[in-house]
């Protein structure tokens, strides 16, 4: 009976072979396991970079809320007129946090970018003698899965999965 470890519509492990890259390996031919951070390429760089736009922008609406308060809050100092400022303030707090739900969408964002990574992720292994580069992606969610699956079906096999 062969157990299926990790399948996508690129890569798939089970407890016969690894199928990545267009290669198939069989389980019993791999001794060794292991993994590298490679040079980040222009997908990942671009990830970062939206990343760092996404942040700015989020943090664009605070900054400007806390300007105006300060500043209504020195003009009713000036003024002597706290009843307007309390009013204006308590306006602008229900209406920020009417805006929260929509918050949810640019957060989800910017939370998969980090569950991505921002590096090239390379899953390496030694198979008779030799050593052979099997996958070579962005993603460091989905290379954890395919990286764990594949030490699993060497470790249950015999080989060294470390």
């Amino acid at each position: 009976m062969v157990t299926v470890y990790y399948q996508d519509d690129t890569v798939r492990v089970t407890s016969d072979s690894v199928h990545a890259g267009g290669q198939r390996v069989p389980v019993a031919e791999l001794t060794y396991v292991w993994h590298v951070r490679g040079r980040g390429s222009a997908r990942s760089r671009s990830r970062l970079v939206g990343r760092g736009v996404l942040i700015f922008l989020l943090s664009i609406p605070p900054l400007v809320a806390v300007v105006c308060v300060l500043s209504l809050a020195y003009a009713a100092q000036d003024r002597g007129d706290w009843r307007l400022a309390a009013t204006i303030l308590g306006v602008c707090l229900v209406g920020a946090l009417a805006l929260i739900p929509f918050l949810e969408l640019p957060l989800s964002w910017l939370d998969r970018s980090y569950d991505r990574g921002s590096g090239v992720y390379e899953l390496w292994v030694q198979r008779a003698g030799q050593e052979l580069m099997l996958l070579q992606i962005a993603d460091a969610m989905r290379f954890g899965q395919i990286y764990r699956a594949v030490q699993r079906a060497v470790e249950q096999h015999g080989g060294d999965g470390r």
